[in-house]
């Protein structure tokens, strides 16, 4: 596997992103892995490495690069009170779609001049606060972004510009959505609300509520994780990739 630490550039400037993508046999086919709140850390480059391991280009952008360079944090980020915590919520409570579908768009151009990545369609997936942001953007871009996936996304219906429930009959790829059982950032009312547009759209794909397990659950490092899920996380993951993507 070669990985890769770029300035990706965008119209706002330099996006840092982590690339991760198979030695031999490409090229590859693209998909962004949309980060959580906490931001890029670790175990989302891990996540990144596991599916460049299966055949995939994975571009792990730093979505809160606007605010500057010190936007990575500690594990103490999801601590209420903690000085990254705040710092977080600080950057994390100005984020809106519309500029991160910018964000995608430049990744977009990006992929098109990387050698290492296929030609064609491409994938999104987000965690979190990303959720939206990946069906969106195959709202935004349905002759690229073919395949997409919100797992545990937060407020898929809301009043926000581009909330995904306004748009689901754009998407003309295939997308899955995953929501915990137990979330209070995705209440089962708005879960069920979304689950009646998502029928009505006609979208492809499925919307599926994980039993038992409570939102972060694919995360290996949080309080939450829990494994038959998120091992079914990665393949309802995978399995959508291959057949959209290839």
């Amino acid at each position: 596997m070669i990985e890769h630490e770029i300035d990706l550039p965008t119209r706002a400037g330099a996006m840092p992103t982590f690339i991760a993508h198979p030695e031999r046999g490409g090229p590859h086919p693209a998909v962004l892995l949309l980060m959580d709140a906490p931001g890029v850390r670790d175990e989302l480059r891990d996540m990144a490495r596991r599916l460049a391991t299966v055949g995939y280009v994975v571009l792990l952008p730093n979505l809160y690069y606007r605010a500057g360079t010190d936007t990575y944090y500690g594990p103490d980020v999801l601590t209420p009170g903690s000085d990254d915590y705040k710092r977080m919520r600080a950057v994390r409570t100005k984020m809106t779609i519309p500029p991160v579908m910018d964000d995608v768009a430049d990744m977009l151009a990006f992929i098109d001049g990387f050698e290492a990545a296929a030609a064609g369609p491409v994938g999104a997936h987000g965690y979190c606060m990303s959720g939206p942001y990946a069906l969106a953007a195959a709202a935004r871009f349905p002759d690229r972004v073919r395949a997409a996936a919100s797992f545990y996304g937060t407020w898929l219906v809301s009043d926000a510009e581009e909330s995904p429930h306004l748009n689901l009959g754009k998407i003309t790829g295939e997308i899955y959505i995953s929501c915990a059982e137990h979330d209070d950032l995705a209440p089962p009312d708005m879960v069920a609300e979304l689950r009646r547009l998502f029928d009505a759209s006609g979208v492809a794909g499925e919307l599926e509520i994980q039993p038992d397990v409570h939102h972060g659950f694919a995360f290996p490092g949080r309080w939450c994780y829990d494994q038959p899920a998120a091992e079914r996380h990665w393949e309802r993951l995978i399995s959508l990739y291959r057949r959209v993507l290839g």
